[in-house]
């Protein structure tokens, strides 16, 4: 089963409604324990960074969802749940991540913030969940912060947005986009039917 964290910033029905069409079981969990309950996790996410993080710890989900990542479970974080894999974000000052890969996430500097729309994927490397997505499609963000990622090998592809950022990263069961899946047409479902299938 797959469990979508509910901590009170995420686009949940929209990743949900997804799974729906995809047939795929899923739960909107509400407390800590229904992750005992999943294979797999996906922490969505949309708005601020440092809030999001406070709210994971006040509904008790920071420290299992830290526990599941160290543990190398199947995970998957959208948009503002990739940036809190990271050591910090400049949003509301130095606020900490998870810290499970080394690196920050940093406000753009040019063009429009947040970044809203349709922009390409440049994939960098073969992941099982690209799996049948041509290089170059188009998926769907909204964000103001990027990633600057340390290791540059968990990069699998990157997107341009007047500077070349990772907007899809994974590790082991780590996958994480920096865009919408369940917002990007059949690009984006392809690539969640593959994360079930594959991960």
């Amino acid at each position: 089963m797959i469990a979508i964290i509910d901590y009170g910033a995420g686009n949940l029905r929209s990743v949900k409604k997804a799974f729906n069409y995809l047939q795929r079981e899923t739960i909107i969990a509400t407390e800590p324990g229904e992750l005992n309950k999943a294979d797999k996790i996906i922490l969505p996410g949309v708005g601020a960074f440092e809030p999001a993080i406070e709210k994971l710890k006040e509904t008790g989900f920071y420290e299992i969802t830290y526990n599941w990542l160290l543990d190398n479970k199947p995970f998957l974080g959208i948009c503002l749940g990739m940036q809190m894999l990271f050591e910090e974000s400049e949003e509301s000052g130095r606020t900490k991540g998870f810290g499970i890969f080394k690196g920050k996430c940093s406000r753009f500097t040019k063009g429009k913030v947040p970044q809203m729309g349709w922009n390409q994927i440049k994939i960098s490397k073969d992941s099982p969940i690209l799996e049948g997505i041509k290089d170059e499609s188009f998926f769907y963000f909204l964000h103001g912060y990027y990633a600057e990622v340390e290791n540059k090998e968990i990069v699998t592809a990157t997107t341009d947005y007047f500077i070349t950022y990772p907007s899809m990263i994974e590790k082991g069961n780590i996958f994480a986009v920096q865009f919408h899946p369940e917002k990007s047409g059949q690009a984006g479902l392809k690539m969640l039917s593959n994360w079930v299938e594959k991960c």
